[in-house]
């Protein structure tokens, strides 16, 4: 029975095409899968279902009583505002008195809801400073809170590890056993074929086909999405390292070591931390939200320095108290947020690739326009960055694109150490294989690559070690070749779990 259906939907932002002509029907009891590459039009199709953009023209129409909840790729939180303050928002209980609102009760809900995902978040924090993935927690449990009959999430795994990603997957059955729809946007194709019923397919703002899952397998799904079919890429075999290369033993100049961490440090985040990079190697860091990746990356960066312990680039000991000094020992990071702390939406394409490196174009306090517009437009084109021009405001370009202006912008820096927090979030599968390509290259051309990620399969395909974490700590150091998703998963939960 179908409870949501759109009708010869159309959308169009500046004169360019986002929809043309799109028909839709979701049934009730689904997972819908929708997929697309980046600026198909999906996330503009889930705001228009959504009733949070209008059509240019076509109809939408809801058969059901509850109505219609998002979550979105990019979490939308009140930041001064705590978890369950977030997840009631719009829908707070009332008080005894008028105008009050039933803060125990808004507590309860909040600490049902999250112990329903498995997370362990207290509703009472401050949302300001949570990760992506936890932001990401608070935003499924508010759609959860409003109890509609069609769940329309973007993206949701997106900052999410295997266990996080199993724990919504339990919740998403639980809600088509009670009779809810749900649309489901990954790139993640293994996503799709183990939770989809059906599948439609949008290209450059056009329904394609729909399917049921069952008669697609990857190869035909991949080539609806993107028009041909895609050529897998080679296989990268991990180098060789030898038994404790990467936690002691053998000299740094034996193992042309770039990075090395000693005993980091900081209360409640990370727990004396060792480790090397060597140069050309591609270090995997994985583990569950909370387990202290991001906060080892930041303390990298200068983000969030650390309080003890020692960082060596080359085999010198450096200080870094801010992301100036990590870029001045050649460090530069793309972070796993890029709308807190990545791009800068009012500035264009190329100002946001040549933020970091204007005084490579600039005599004394001008900047060379012409020279800036060169380096951005090269990277542009050796990023196959999609713009209307290096002046486009980079607000209007799609995740994916916006993810490689992050990158190009961190390359442009030359660094000799890389570290890429959640590289290829939000990007389409056609984009993810060129930058998995893009991270080989790098490495092949000497760099020494920090790599976060929660896709297992990225871990284990492009790095030459794995270190996983577990309570701000290093709880297991493996060799891709031998590791399974299993045994990842099994050193990164917390002990007792």
């Amino acid at each position: 029975m179908t409870v949501l259906e759109a009708r010869d939907v159309s959308k169009s932002f500046a004169g360019e095409k986002a929809l043309s002509g799109v028909s839709l029907d979701i049934h009730r009891s689904e997972v819908h899968a929708l997929v697309g590459e980046n600026g198909a039009g999906k996330s503009t199709l889930m705001k228009i279902l959504a009733g949070q953009l209008e059509a240019d023209s076509g109809s939408v129409a809801f058969h059901g009583e509850r109505g219609v909840a998002m979550i979105h790729q990019e979490p939308m939180t009140f930041p001064d505002l705590t978890v369950a303050e977030n997840i009631c928002m719009g829908r707070e209980p009332a008080g005894r008195f008028p105008g009050t609102v039933d803060r125990r009760a808004m507590r309860r809900e909040g600490a049902a809801l999250l112990e329903r995902l498995g997370s362990r978040l207290d509703p009472d924090r401050n949302m300001r400073g949570l990760s992506v993935g936890l932001m990401q927690m608070v935003e499924i449990a508010k759609a959860l809170a409003r109890e509609a009959e069609v769940i329309l999430m973007d993206e949701p795994t997106s900052a999410l590890s295997a266990h996080e990603t199993n724990l919504l997957f339990d919740v998403v059955h639980d809600l088509t056993g009670d009779g809810v729809a749900v649309v489901y946007t990954s790139h993640k194709m293994a996503e799709i074929f183990r939770i989809a019923d059906r599948v439609s397919v949008l290209r450059d703002g056009r329904h394609i086909a729909t399917h049921p899952a069952s008669e697609l397998n990857e190869r035909r799904l991949v080539a609806l999405m993107v028009g041909r079919e895609l050529e897998a890429a080679p296989a990268r075999e991990p180098a060789a390292v030898e038994a404790g290369a990467g936690v002691g033993g053998g000299s740094e100049e034996e193992q042309g070591v770039a990075l090395e961490v000693r005993g980091l440090s900081k209360p409640g985040k990370l727990h004396g931390i060792q480790l090397k990079v060597r140069k050309g190697e591609i270090l995997g860091i994985t583990g569950l939200m909370g387990s202290g990746r991001t906060a080892l990356a930041c303390a990298l960066f200068g983000l969030a320095p650390a309080k003890g312990g020692e960082i060596r680039v080359n085999g010198r000991v450096v200080r870094i108290a801010n992301p100036s000094d990590a870029l001045s020992n050649g460090i530069a990071m793309v972070t796993e947020d890029r709308q807190a702390s990545g791009i800068v939406p009012r500035m264009s394409v190329e100002q946001n690739l040549t933020l970091p490196s204007l005084g490579a174009v600039s005599h004394g306090p001008w900047i060379d326009g012409r020279a800036e517009r060169k380096m951005a437009t090269a990277q542009m084109r050796a990023l196959s960055i999609k713009a209307s021009s290096p002046r486009q405001e980079i607000a209007g370009l799609s995740g994916g694109n916006q993810q490689k202006v992050m990158i190009g912008r961190a390359l442009l820096t030359n660094p000799g150490i890389l570290i890429l927090d959640e590289p290829t979030r939000g990007i389409d599968i056609g984009a993810k294989a060129e930058v998995h390509e893009l991270i080989r290259k790098l490495a092949r051309e000497g760099k020494a690559i920090l790599m976060i990620s929660s896709e297992m399969p990225e871990i284990l395909a492009l790095s030459d070690r794995i270190v996983v974490m577990r309570g701000g700590a290093i709880s297991a150091e493996l060799d891709p070749r031998t590791a399974t998703q299993e045994q990842i998963l099994e050193h990164a939960m917390p002990e007792g779990a």
